[in-house]
């Protein structure tokens, strides 16, 4: 952990416009190490961030794609002529010596202007799943018409199923644990549906389903809004790459529509919250729907069940290989966490012709 003089070292390197005085932990995410920046005035004016370089391994990539988002979700608002776009869009500062980060040697670091009278919500009502529907789709409609091939994979096959079912079959097939034989009765049911959420590479290949510039984590709690309650802009932008619409509506989905908790050991507490779902569905589709296929909103729904299948692969292969990737709070919680998950996506399955026909009024 770096000491307040070690931070202001850091600060040092980058243009403010105002002295910094500490930099203190700010937020609850997961990734990166965060800081609000305190100046001489007493404003938080600035946020430190150290970027991740073991999840994010190619910290140029990744800064090239935050600057060309940003630079562009700019440009959209003023065509529109938004007013106070300063807070409407993240903005990151160059070094002094005009490079996107600092690199101290240990680590990545890079500056943004904190954006003020600002909030972030941690849970979900359908006011603000419909008011972080319309962000999303906002957030990808003013994205739609980067070219494709302009931003890279800041996580490469992040949300690719193919590539997840390997690494699965690889963990079963290796069984390093000796933890097959109580999961046996899983593996069969991931078997059983690996054909069925195959679909979105298979028509990728077919030219049926095209890539798109996705955000990858769309939870409310990546939403800043405004005194109102309105939505200022959405944030955490280093997961944003090439991708498939359905990971999007996928990932609320999952992680929003669920009356459980995403490793709740009370499989009873899990359900699908359709007023939830109804509510994201409708703002994303004000805002999305003019980019949209047909194919890709008729596929939306089928999003949320492919997430979930593939979370519930991603835990159990985990478990399998010995709880050598997410970090757990006792020996048997990436297998409680696979369970919860495969009882979520069964409630999906239950509520799939319900959903399905929920999206017909835009098809």
């Amino acid at each position: 952990m770096k000491t307040n003089e070690q931070l202001l070292h850091i600060l040092n390197q980058f243009p403010l416009t105002e002295k910094a005085v500490s930099a203190e932990p700010f937020g609850n995410g997961h990734i990166n190490d965060t800081f609000k920046v305190v100046t001489e005035s007493g404003e938080t004016t600035y946020i430190l961030q150290r970027i991740n370089h073991q999840i994010f391994t190619n910290v140029d990539m990744l800064q090239q794609n935050v600057t060309i988002v940003t630079t562009h979700i700019r440009r959209k608002l003023e065509e529109r002529k938004e007013e106070d776009i300063d807070r409407k869009v993240l903005t990151f500062l160059p070094t002094k010596a005009a490079k996107p980060f600092y690199f101290d040697g240990d680590g990545y670091w890079r500056v943004c202007l904190f954006i003020p009278r600002s909030k972030s919500y941690e849970e979900v009502t359908p006011e603000l799943s419909y008011e972080a529907g319309r962000a999303f789709g906002d957030f990808q409609s003013m994205l739609a018409d980067i070219p494709e091939g302009t931003l890279g994979e800041t996580i490469p096959n992040f949300h690719h199923m193919e590539f997840r079912l390997q690494q699965f079959h690889e963990a079963v097939e290796a069984d390093p644990a000796n933890r097959l034989v109580e999961v046996s009765e899983l593996v069969d049911e991931i078997e059983k549906r690996t054909k069925a959420m195959c679909i979105q590479e298979e028509l990728y290949r077919e030219g049926k389903l095209k890539k798109r510039v996705n955000h990858c984590d769309t939870k409310v709690n990546n939403i800043l809004f405004d005194e109102k309650g309105k939505v200022l802009c959405v944030i955490d932008l280093d997961t944003v790459m090439p991708g498939f619409v359905l990971s999007d509506i996928g990932d609320f989905i999952r992680t929003g529509v669920n009356t459980g908790a995403e490793d709740d050991p009370n499989l009873e507490n899990i359900d699908v919250n359709m007023p939830i779902f109804e509510a994201y569905t409708r703002g994303y589709m004000e805002t999305a729907h003019s980019f949209l296929t047909p194919l890709e909103i008729k596929m939306l729904p089928y999003g949320g069940r492919l997430l979930t299948y593939m979370q519930t692969v991603r835990f159990l292969t985990d478990y399998i290989n010995g709880d050598t990737y997410y970090k757990i709070h006792y020996p048997e919680h990436n297998l409680v966490r696979t369970k919860a998950q495969f009882r979520f996506l069964q409630k999906l399955e239950e509520k799939a012709s319900e959903m399905d026909r929920f999206m017909e009024e835009w098809l």
